[in-house]
């Protein structure tokens, strides 16, 4: 694994997978307010507001609108549980 990529990012609706693979980088709408995860961050659980979240992969940067959900990060891992996915 590239260690620049060395975050596993999984997002998650109620429907399907809506993406999995490797990040350098995170940035998420926290209820409170936006927040960004790089590598080795410290463990955390979230609740997610309405916005973007986006996120680094080796083809550039993506993002995907949410409508709200969950986020935990734990050990270079990422998990998103989000309510919906707008496209």
């Amino acid at each position: 694994m590239n260690t620049e990529y060395a975050m596993h990012l999984e997002i998650v609706t109620p429907d399907k997978k809506v993406f999995q693979g490797e990040v350098s980088e995170a940035t998420f709408p926290g209820a409170l307010g936006a927040f960004q995860v790089l590598t080795n961050h410290a463990p955390i659980v979230s609740a997610l507001g309405k916005g973007a979240v986006s996120f680094t992969t080796t083809e550039g940067k993506q993002s995907l609108q949410v409508e709200g959900g969950v986020v935990e990060v734990k050990q270079n891992t990422i998990v998103v549980l989000a309510e919906k996915v707008v496209d």
